[in-house]
């Protein structure tokens, strides 16, 4: 067999009481029944029920992998993620959130194609959708305009990001090794970390490549999340 098709994709959900929406989130990515895609569930010292759901979700399904460490914010979730990951690329999906099906087997394909073959991918982008609890229109982050679409590219492909089209963490999946190569630290117990994990490592993303497909669904509104979202939409 070649070396290569043992590759992984990793999926860090960081998990701290979060049992209401658990499962919602862990069914979406199990959709795919994709050998190459490993699930790393970080309880980060839930006291509701999340942590036994999560060893549930281990005893059924042998792609999910779960640890269980002290409280030590959303930051140091992400990091025990990573340190324990074995992707050729890696993204975060946040347990409260999930993605969509189709969209999902895309991207895997995608990353199939380029883990397979002889280009180097560095980041895969993807729209994603504001599921914001009571709202009748879902706003879409997308990025016709600014990106080709299913091509490899490099920055001089770049066009312009009208106001307001941004790219968040929901966007993007990085190569690992180009995200541990670039030396990201992230600052603890803060808001918006995600901005510093999308933008401190792309002068470093020599290739990108643009699905336009709305793959992760971004659940914003509920009242105990911690940075309820009500301004932005």
């Amino acid at each position: 067999m070649n070396s290569k098709e043992n590759y992984k994709v990793s999926i860090i959900v960081p998990v701290y009481n979060t049992a209401k929406y658990l499962k919602k989130c862990v069914n979406s990515l199990i959709a795919q029944t994709y050998q190459n895609v490993e699930i790393l569930l970080v309880d980060d010292g839930s006291t509701d029920d999340s942590g036994a759901l999560c060893d549930c979700f281990a005893n059924k399904y042998p792609q999910i992998k779960v640890f269980h460490k002290e409280n030590g914010g959303l930051v140091s979730a992400w990091k025990y993620g990573v340190e324990h990951s074995n992707g050729e690329y890696l993204c975060f999906v946040d347990s409260d959130d999930w993605v969509n099906a189709e969209a999902y087997k895309e991207v895997l394909e995608t990353l199939r194609s380029f883990v397979m073959g002889e280009q180097t991918l560095d980041m895969l982008i993807t729209n994603f959708v504001y599921e914001k609890q009571g709202a009748k229109h879902k706003r879409v982050m997308q990025y016709r305009t600014a990106l080709p679409k299913r091509q490899l590219c490099t920055w001089k492909d770049v066009k312009v990001f009208m106001l307001g089209q941004y790219i968040l963490m929901h966007s993007v999946i990085y190569r690992t090794q180009m995200l541990k190569e670039c030396g990201l630290e992230l600052p603890k117990h803060t808001f918006y970390v995600d901005n510093i994990f999308v933008f401190q490592p792309l002068p470093y993303v020599k290739t990108f490549y643009y699905l336009d497909v709305n793959f992760y669904r971004y659940f914003i509104g509920r009242q105990d999340q911690s940075v309820n979202e009500q301004v932005m939409i």
